[in-house]
């Protein structure tokens, strides 16, 4: 996973098996979220924090516990 502050569409695509294009899709759904709860958003990228959330339940594939 990048450390950086942003989910990019190759990151969802390999976390869930699935092509780009709908990782795409993906993003732009949770950018929708994001934007609906009054956050600033980048389009193609969607910010980690949430995703990790969002998706993972808040759980980082980087935590060793």
């Amino acid at each position: 996973m990048d450390n950086g502050l942003f989910v990019t569409a190759d990151t969802v695509a390999k976390d869930f098996g699935v092509s780009k294009g709908y990782a795409y899709r993906m993003i732009r759904e949770m950018n929708r979220e994001l934007k609906a709860q009054g956050y600033l958003t980048v389009a193609g990228r969607v910010s980690k924090k949430y995703y990790l959330e969002r998706i993972y339940g808040g759980y980082d594939s980087d935590d060793k516990g």
